[in-house]
């Protein structure tokens, strides 16, 4: 695990503090996207197809600081759209700062080494740069060349200043074991301090749809990342929870947590969660955890989501599972996730048991004639 001790010991220092107080649905990590605007066109990516009248759109330093204080959760993601476009976003980011939140600026860093002198390097400030794999790859998810090695100029500037840095690399189809650890090999030689992985979400507004990768597919790709680095007695920094990672190797049978990562945007609290931009909007983040009908949604619940598996739904749940299970956690954290024997089945859809059992119109009912 790649996270310091500190900021493990205050995320857990929340956590117990939930338990001891009965909450059941609370956030882990708040999704603050102020702006869809960016400054590249990946083949993956939804975010940037809305109107321009709505890219043009930002959230204020006030109404950021107004969703980092209503949710109070620990940490806080900043995605987007490019959130160096933002021209208050120094300003934003010192505001989660002197609140003692943990921020994570998710960024492609084309713009990193223009604006790096607006920060100060802090223990509680990330900068999380985007690098879908090594070159040729990383450019060509980003559908531009040059991408790569300008990222990794803006990673190894960031570094030399004192900066926190992690790589964000999302996985889409394609993808070999063999190429994601060559890719983490290179993550860990640049000195950053950890990697993010997890598969594509499939949203439904990319421009290319053939590019994310199914659940099934996503499963047998990790075990065989997961165990080639132990043949080969890698110790990649990882940032993610033990059962999360071993949950996606096919070892953990898991139910979205999608109020773990509450998204505010420019049009309001999303629900239920960052991934889904078709399902409305909530005014306040009390009003998200009360009326989103999260019953609806989830990997048997919704043919949206059947073949999510990405953290912002998942991180949560595992972090819930090692509450109760700090045994196993710690099992699976020594030991690594388990990359063969069978794997969790896969869940049953509901909506498609539903359709099973839904009545037959009288046109459906065969008629047999018997003869007396």
């Amino acid at each position: 695990m790649g996270v310091p001790l500190r900021q493990q010991i205050a995320v857990g220092t929340y956590l117990i503090k939930q338990k001891l107080k009965g909450v059941k649905k609370y956030p882990l990590v708040l999704m603050l996207e102020p702006l869809f605007r960016c400054n590249l066109a990946c083949a993956g990516c939804g975010k940037i197809a809305h109107p321009e009248d709505v890219l043009d759109q930002r959230l204020s330093y006030e109404e950021c600081m107004q969703a980092v204080d209503e949710c109070d959760a620990p940490m806080v993601s900043i995605p987007g759209g490019e959130p160096l476009l933002h021209k208050e976003m120094p300003q934003i980011v010192a505001g989660i700062i002197q609140r003692k939140k943990y921020v994570y600026l998710c960024t492609n860093a084309l713009l990193l080494k223009k604006r790096i002198d607006d920060y100060t390097p802090s223990p509680y400030l990330t900068f999380s740069i985007h690098l879908d794999g090594m070159q040729e790859r990383h450019d060509a998810s980003v559908c531009q060349e040059g991408v790569f090695d300008r990222a990794v100029e803006a990673i190894k500037l960031a570094l030399s200043k004192g900066f926190r840095v992690t790589v964000n690399c999302t996985l889409f189809q394609g993808e070999t074991p063999e190429d994601v650890a060559e890719f983490l090999d290179y993550a860990m030689e640049l000195g950053v301090e950890a990697a993010t992985i997890a598969p594509g979400f499939s949203y439904e507004k990319a421009p290319q749809q053939d590019v994310f990768i199914k659940s099934q597919d996503t499963k047998v790709l990790f075990r065989g990342i997961f165990e080639l680095g132990k043949k080969l007695k890698r110790k990649w920094r990882l940032n993610h929870s033990a059962l999360y990672l071993d949950y996606l190797a096919g070892n953990q049978e898991y139910e979205c947590t999608p109020w773990g990562n509450p998204t505010r945007n420019v049009f309001g609290w999303q629900k239920p969660c960052y991934l889904l931009s078709d399902e409305g909007y909530a005014k306040s983040f009390k009003e998200l955890l009360d009326d989103t009908p999260w019953e609806k949604y989830g990997t048997a619940n919704n043919p949206k989501c059947a073949q999510c598996m990405a953290h912002c739904g998942y991180e949560a749940t595992a972090v819930e599972d090692t509450l109760r299970h700090p045994w196993k956690a710690l099992i699976a954290s020594l030991k690594g996730p388990r990359t063969s024997g069978p794997m969790v089945a896969e869940p049953i859809p509901k909506w498609a048991a539903a359709e099973n059992k839904a009545p037959k119109k009288l046109s459906d009912i065969a008629v047999t004639l018997v003869n007396k």
